[in-house]
């Protein structure tokens, strides 16, 4: 079957840091998870903003809880999209999260294989960034063959680095991973971090944000071509300065490379990497 953006759609969830998904491409949704304050609970993106967010955080009692979307948030985002032939369905890595297990469970409820639920094994901008040269493809035209052939590939070949303030929200969120050995370090210690097969897994531990920028610098020209096919993606935590000095990296180091996207963490994936988090992503996408 030949696939296009008029019979194929992409699901996003809110992890995917990508609000602006909808609005950019007909054929995409996104599906948001629930951050809950105390006894209320907000929608990702949906109902409470990113700047919204870090403003109750800063002042909160207790660090807020997240929690996936129900088959049913997907089962109607699906149905929604009945007029498409092909639903590719892209989610925050399992290990981190039952959302794409939300995701499958929904799927099953259908008949066919029309929806194709993706663990991208990934996070954060790195799903839009899927989603992404997806979309490039379905542009001209594809097929499921090449689809599943950049869905394949893209595990092994995309880069996810990022360092946070501090590694609280990732231990009392029980996301740190490989990391734990890294908590409760002195104050200053920048750790910097990786996905790996999913999971967050330690690279270097730096004193300080000039440090960090470094390491940065270090992991991107050594896993970096100067290409038009880099397409690079930038997160950030409340910290826009942070995100701006990454943006300039990119564009000094690699001048042909295409900045896809800047982000602002929403709720959930902010809960656990705290405020003051950044991070980049990039993928060759020959």
């Amino acid at each position: 079957m030949k696939l296009g953006v008029e019979n194929t759609a992409i699901v996003v969830d809110s992890t995917a840091d990508y609000p602006e998904a909808r609005e950019r491409f007909p054929n995409w949704r996104m599906v948001p998870l629930y951050v809950t304050f105390g006894e209320e609970s907000y929608k990702d993106y949906v109902e409470l903003s990113p700047d919204e967010f870090y403003a109750k955080l800063r002042t909160a009692a207790t660090l807020p809880t997240t929690s996936q979307p129900t088959p049913g948030d997907f089962l109607a985002c699906y149905e929604e999209l009945a007029g498409y032939e092909r639903v590719y369905s892209l989610h925050i890595s399992g290990t981190l999260s039952g959302t794409v297990e939300s995701a499958r469970t929904a799927a099953g409820m259908l008949e066919g294989d029309r929806v194709r639920v993706i663990d991208t094994w990934s996070a954060s901008a790195a799903i839009a960034m899927l989603g992404l040269a997806i979309q490039r493809r379905l542009e001209v035209g594809t097929t499921d063959e090449e689809i599943e052939e950049v869905i394949a590939r893209f595990p092994e070949s995309a880069h996810l680095i990022f360092t946070v303030e501090t590694l609280e929200y990732l231990a009392r969120g029980g996301r740190i991973g490989r990391a734990r050995a890294w908590a409760g370090q002195l104050l200053h210690v920048k750790p910097i971090l990786a996905l790996e097969d999913g999971e967050i897994v330690p690279v270097k531990r730096v004193r300080g944000n000039q440090k960090a920028m470094l390491e940065f610098v270090a992991a991107f020209k050594a896993g970096s071509e100067d290409v038009p096919e880099l397409h690079v993606g930038v997160a950030h935590a409340d910290a826009p300065s942070k995100a701006e000095a990454l943006e300039a990296m990119v564009r000094d180091l690699r001048p042909q490379a295409q900045l896809d996207l800047v982000a602002s963490l929403g709720s959930v994936v902010g809960t656990h990497a705290g405020p003051g988090a950044v991070g980049f992503f990039w993928f060759t996408d020959r």
